[in-house]
């Protein structure tokens, strides 16, 4: 059982590492990608997925220096 939790808390550490609001942004990022290439909305996507990627690196820098 004690190498189940290891294994938990590696992954955890891996994908969410210090910030919970990356990996979030990472995961729904890859959700918006998936939604607007289904519905062939590609000239959107390539609008929107590096300005949505910019606003979450920008709020997560914001989130970590405290404001």
């Amino acid at each position: 059982m004690k190498w189940l939790i290891g294994f938990g808390r590696f992954w955890y550490d891996f994908l969410v590492g210090d910030s919970v609001l990356l990996a979030i942004g990472g995961v729904t990022l890859l959700a918006l990608g998936f939604g607007l290439a289904e519905i062939g909305a590609t000239g959107v996507a390539q609008i929107a997925l590096p300005v949505a990627a910019v606003a979450t690196l920008s709020a997560s820098f914001a989130w970590r220096r405290g404001g």
